[in-house]
């Protein structure tokens, strides 16, 4: 834990942890978007100034850049376990049900902060919205190769298109992420996964 010590505009400076700070931080923009949260949301919840926000972690849109990281390395980090998965449809059972895992969870905000934040962006957020797609981009693309190299293999059809076997899988798990934010519940979830796993393309 990284503790700093903040002016608090009068009297002695205030100690916070950061790190606790910014978990605080993401629940706010996880629940309400890039947008729907404003500074004094952020404040509050994080139990700091503007100020002391300011000088910690920079602007808001810096703010949510390491909310995003904090994000991506402990909500999804089955992406990447995921890829190793030996089959190609295993690839995309460990993503779904990770999705649902991650975004219908009891512990936090359900639907997808990247979801929700790029969806929700107008003209003057367009540089986070640029940002969000930029790192699905590069999620999609690690989940293309990995296509391209089961077909390689043999595991799936040398017809099977694997860029477009990727957005199919990426239009699932958007959808997961929306159904989720909605209240859909477990069941249906679940179900919703292994409709789409009874639907993968055979080798």
């Amino acid at each position: 834990m990284k503790s700093v010590l903040c002016c608090s505009g009068r009297g002695r400076p205030r100690e916070f942890d950061v790190d606790e700070a910014l978990a605080a931080a993401l629940r706010v923009f996880w629940s309400k978007g890039y947008e729907g949260a404003s500074l004094s949301d952020l404040t509050e919840a994080m139990g700091i100034t503007r100020p002391s926000l300011y000088a910690a972690f920079g602007n808001k849109e810096a703010l949510f850049r390491k909310a995003l990281d904090l994000y991506e390395q402990e909500k999804l980090g089955y992406i990447n376990v995921a890829l190793e998965a030996p089959t190609a449809r295993g690839v995309a059972e460990r993503l779904l049900r990770g999705a649902v895992e991650s975004h219908a969870s009891a512990s936090g905000p359900r639907g997808c902060l990247g979801v929700i934040s790029s969806v929700a962006c107008g003209a003057d957020a367009e540089g986070i919205r640029d940002e969000v797609i930029k790192r699905r981009a590069s999620s999609q693309d690690a989940v293309v190769a990995r296509f391209e190299r089961a077909k390689a293999e043999g595991d799936l059809s040398a017809s099977i298109d694997a860029t477009g076997l990727t957005a199919y899988l990426v239009a699932i798990l958007q959808g997961i992420s929306v159904q989720a934010g909605a209240g859909a519940s477990r069941e249906a979830l679940d179900a919703l996964v292994d409709t789409s796993l009874a639907m993968w393309p055979s080798a």
